[in-house]
């Protein structure tokens, strides 16, 4: 009663009223408000004719399709191939960035070599290189993965060669004097300090190899989500076509969950200034 008056007669003076007090909509799941309206508005669109099955299939089709290609092992098969696709690319465009980040930002010669390059590369979407890399690889393995490595060099490289840059003189100045080489200030100094920028840098690679791995597997694949979504738009499948995109979706969101994992491991030396 008495946090009630207080309330009340903050509002009367035009204060905001005690934190905690007041009726928020978030505590009762209203986040997830919209999107269950959204499924709802869709299935009665459906369900009343609405919206075609040839245009858009019902949330409980699309549920109905994935259990049926969960249990036939349709989906994990060619899911395990696209995983593999996209990995294989990571691996190198993260590597070929972090080799570059270090070579740039930890030489002046290096940042002349390199970094005019890497700024050209910027300039030039991956996708483009599509038609090229066909005619360099073939229609192979091969220009799907090139094309998710070129796309993920930039963003680890990028943000490497920042942090690296940005790092407080004054630790390389304490680093000195107590006597530490140049490689013992690289190694103890400025890859600890620079762990949270390249960490930004991971994040924003794996997010764009999904969205390169969406379209590399439109090239000639035999096998993998694209293989299914191409199948699925040659029979009007929806259905299908939905399932694989949730999948993508899923892969997207699965690895910025993997990334905020490890930055909350390799980083919990780091103060916090957001309030619990």
């Amino acid at each position: 009663m008495a946090a009630l008056a207080i309330d009340d007669a903050a509002k009367g003076k035009g204060i905001a009223p005690l934190p905690g007090r007041s009726f928020s909509l978030s505590r009762f799941g209203g986040r997830w408000l919209s999107p269950v309206l959204l499924l709802l508005l869709w299935e009665a669109g459906s369900r009343s004719g609405l919206i075609p099955e040839r245009t858009l299939a019902a949330p409980s089709a699309v549920i109905g399709t994935l259990i049926d290609m969960l249990i036939s092992g349709e989906l994990p098969s060619n899911l395990l191939v696209s995983f593999a696709r996209v990995t294989a690319g990571l691996v190198l465009g993260v590597t070929l960035g972090l080799v570059t980040g270090l070579i740039a930002g930890l030489s002046s010669t290096g940042e002349l070599a390199i970094d005019p390059l890497m700024q050209i590369k910027r300039t030039i979407p991956a996708l483009a290189l599509t038609p090229l890399f066909i005619v360099w690889f073939g229609i192979g393995e091969t220009p799907k993965v090139a094309l998710i490595a070129f796309a993920t060099i930039f963003p680890v490289y990028l943000n490497l060669y920042s942090g690296i840059r940005g790092v407080d003189p004054r630790l390389l100045d304490a680093a000195k004097s107590f006597g530490l080489s140049r490689w013992e200030q690289i190694w103890h100094v400025v890859l600890p300090a620079t762990l949270p920028s390249l960490l930004v840098g991971l994040r924003y690679a794996l997010s764009i190899s999904i969205l390169v791995l969406v379209v590399a597997e439109q090239i000639n694949a035999s096998a993998g989500l694209g293989y299914l979504i191409n199948n699925a738009r040659d029979f009007m499948r929806t259905d299908i076509i939905v399932v694989c995109l949730m999948v993508y979706a899923i892969l997207g969101l699965g690895a910025d969950w993997l990334v905020r994992i490890i930055e909350a491991r390799a980083l919990i030396w780091r103060p916090s200034i957001v309030e619990q």
